[in-house]
């Protein structure tokens, strides 16, 4: 079933939502020819934040962790949509060699390994699992909850190839986002492709320049569809140069925060909007909702105490962080049994293929809602972002999941053309056939 829903859902969302409808032809056909200029992302995930007044993504995660949270009804359509992304690869793929995060002892993690590997199998790939961590030095077998297991194996390099003792894949395909950098043993690789290429990893990405792409990208389909830009795309700013704790950098950020905050006080003037703006500071690389504070003055960037700083200055594997995006917070008005929520939209290739709500009860509409205590609700999506019913009204529940479906594709085109620029011309097209054939004893 389709959880209920309270929201604040009133005047200017309502008109997206049924612009949204509207001109479905329009943004089909005009994705459509986006997606022959661009090559979508092998998988993505788009964290969504509705306020009533505005729709918009704040995080694109091309190294999606979630797919255990996913609708057990929509495997099907994952496995339909993975065999575009394979055919648009690799289209001769017959082994698949998927390497994970270190997180051998995180079973929910592991789940979404196991649905990971569930549907590439379906798609006629023989898929093994080959393991950077270090305390694996031999296959492993781990079982977990409902009768699934997962054999995890320590990765071996032939020569220019990467595979496993007894297996030479054709296809590589990353779950780790490369925080820690991009190890030795995944460079240099000949004739196997890897998904997603290595510079959509965190060692070279920035969340900065994912949301200049999102911006033009915004800019492009508004003009489609004649509404502002702002209605789907956060203000953000960069901010460079940072010591947390040496307090380097400390006014800057403060002048940042304080010029982004009036530019949202202005638009929220426009609209007559009446909540109070923040702004979210996030280190510019990095995942899991570490180093992530919110602030609704400049004042409170001035003078952090330790704990502040500490949780501000490393995120995941121990990082230092230098570089923050200051972005437009994104009030939630969605709610389930009375805790804050937000849609989480998976994506494999351009299609929607699900998606489910994070849920937390501690945090408030303009907290970040990625942070312990978190919850997903797996049923949020009964039916697919993909199938609007236009005689419905605009905030029935396909609707708004369609609404949801569109803005989430607009951040995974922005994603396609992130990666394209990140990783040069190449990124962009098809590995020839031959790429994905060779094999060696």
């Amino acid at each position: 079933m389709v959880p209920h829903l309270t929201t604040a859902l009133t005047g200017p969302l309502l008109a997206l939502e049924r612009r949204f409808l509207t001109y479905r032809a329009p943004i089909e056909q005009w994705l459509r020819g986006q997606w022959l200029e661009y090559t979508p992302p092998f998988y993505a995930s788009c964290d969504l934040r509705n306020a009533g007044f505005k729709l918009a993504p704040v995080d694109t995660n091309l190294f999606p962790g979630g797919f255990n949270n996913l609708n057990p009804a929509f495997l099907a359509l994952c496995v339909q949509a993975a065999m575009s992304a394979v055919e648009r690869f690799c289209p001769s793929a017959c082994k698949l060699l998927l390497i994970p995060e270190n997180h051998t002892r995180n079973t929910f993690y592991l789940q979404n390994l196991a649905q990971i590997a569930a549907i590439l199998a379906n798609t006629g790939l023989e898929v093994r699992i080959g393991t950077l961590s270090p305390e694996v030095t031999a296959p492993v077998r781990i079982e977990l909850p409902y009768g699934q297991s997962l054999l995890l194996e320590p990765l071996v390099r032939h020569g220019d190839r990467l595979g496993l003792a007894d297996f030479n894949p054709c296809a590589i395909l990353l779950n780790n986002d490369l925080s820690a950098g991009v190890p030795p043993i995944l460079e240099g690789l000949v004739d196997q492709f890897v998904l997603p290429p290595l510079a959509a990893g965190w060692a070279t990405r920035r969340k900065s320049r994912h949301f200049t792409a999102y911006d033009q990208v915004a800019r492009e389909f508004a003009d489609l569809i004649d509404i502002d830009p702002w209605c789907i795309n956060p203000f953000f700013s960069a901010c460079r140069g940072l010591d947390f704790h040496q307090r380097r950098g400390e006014e800057e950020l403060a002048e940042t925060v304080d010029a982004l905050l009036g530019r949202t006080r202005a638009k929220y003037r426009e609209y007559g909007i009446g909540e109070m703006p923040y702004v979210v500071i996030k280190a510019d690389a990095g995942t899991y909702g570490m180093g992530v504070m919110t602030v609704r003055d400049a004042g409170e960037v001035r003078g952090l105490n330790r704990r502040q700083r500490n949780k501000m200055s490393v995120v995941k594997g121990g990082l230092a962080v230098s570089e923050v995006i200051v972005q437009e917070g994104v009030h939630t008005f969605e709610t389930m049994r009375d805790a804050v929520a937000e849609p989480v939209v998976y994506m494999i290739d351009r299609y929607v293929v699900g998606g489910f709500y994070r849920v937390h009860s501690a945090r408030g509409k303009d907290e970040n809602l990625n942070a312990p205590g978190m919850r997903f609700e797996s049923l949020a999506f009964e039916t697919g972002c993909n199938m609007p019913d236009c005689s419905d009204n605009p905030d029935a529940p396909p609707n708004r999941f369609y609404a949801y479906g569109v803005v989430a594709r607009l951040a995974c085109l922005a994603a396609a053309r992130e990666i394209l620029a990140e990783a040069g011309a190449g990124a962009g097209h098809v590995a020839p056939d031959n790429a994905c054939v060779r094999e060696t004893a």
